[in-house]
């Protein structure tokens, strides 16, 4: 192209805003950015913008923060913007009459090596299943979610000590890497569109749930494991002693088992120690939080508390 793409950025979390700071720092011309409106935080319930707004408006971009949209006006200032490119980073779901706007499309950054895991958190089910490796696509939108042809990929693998907030941040900064490769791509002309290959064994990554974040003690440690890593340190799994409620955030498998028990069955020292049984062992809980506490680990927890 003989002059850079006017480009939308549409994102609202941290993990978006490397990408539109990677846009910027390459010298792409954002025209204007898209975020969610602002949502009372804290003690105080304040109005706080989203991570993706301070970004913008430290850089001086106009921001739009629409309700709904496909209201009207929104799509009216949009359209006003002119945009060659929309670029969608962690944001929610898009109407066609929002994705279909620009010249050339829009694409969006998703959390893993598609086809697998479309959803909502491909981080977290990644780890949670066990995976060691994931990655970064861009893929332009089409109708169906996470679906449209893909442009590139990137590969990261997964640690055995990973948990979804570590491997978040490495794919934050390789998604920013990747989205300014794919600008790069668009603007040059030379660049791929490859639809998704079909699979029979297509793993998906459903939004989080608090019913869907409880451990269940009736599974091997290792699954175990991978599930509270997979969630930590947000939103955590969770689980109940004694009827009280607590986020876990790192377990470990126990050196000794202090006694023959029941699946679910809790053992404290009330000094340092709290485990859990599970189906082949027993677990540490290495760090978690009570309702209305602090993150802690086991030691510091019973330094004031007796279970």
């Amino acid at each position: 192209m003989d002059k850079p793409l006017r480009i939308v950025f549409m994102g609202t979390p941290d993990f978006a805003v490397a990408s539109l700071q990677r846009l910027l720092g390459g010298g792409c011309h954002v025209v204007a950015v898209v975020t969610a409106p602002d949502r009372p935080s804290g003690r105080g319930l304040q109005l706080t913008p989203s991570a993706v707004k301070k970004a913008a408006e430290a850089a001086n971009l106009p921001v739009l923060q629409p309700e709904k949209l496909r209201n009207p006006a929104f799509l009216e200032q949009l359209a006003s913007y002119q945009a060659d490119l929309q670029i969608v980073v962690a944001f929610r779901m898009l109407p066609e009459v929002v994705w279909s706007m620009p010249t050339v499309g829009t694409f969006n950054l998703h959390g893993s090596l598609l086809p697998q895991y479309r959803g909502a958190a491909p981080i977290n089910w990644a780890i949670i299943n066990g995976e060691t490796q994931t990655g970064v696509t861009t893929f332009f939108i089409e109708k169906e979610i996470d679906t449209g042809q893909m442009i590139f990929q990137d590969n990261e693998p997964i640690y055995p000590d990973d948990t979804a907030g570590t491997v978040h941040d490495r794919l934050m900064e390789r998604g920013a890497d990747l989205v300014l490769k794919t600008v790069r791509a668009i603007e040059a002309g030379d660049y791929p569109r490859t639809p998704q290959p079909t699979t029979d064994e297509l793993k998906a990554a459903p939004k989080l749930s608090r019913e869907t974040t409880e451990i269940d003690w009736n599974q091997p440690t290792i699954i175990i494991r991978n599930f509270v890593r997979g969630l930590s340190p947000y939103p955590a799994a969770w689980t109940t002693i004694n009827g009280k409620f607590f986020k876990v955030y790192a377990v470990s498998l126990a050196n000794e088992s202090p006694f023959t028990a029941e699946v679910g069955e809790a053992y404290t020292d009330n000094k340092k120690t709290i485990l859990i049984r599970a189906t082949d062992g027993w677990l540490s809980l290495d760090s978690l939080q009570a309702e209305g506490k602090r993150r802690m680990t086991a030691e510091e927890f019973l330094r004031g508390n007796r279970l």
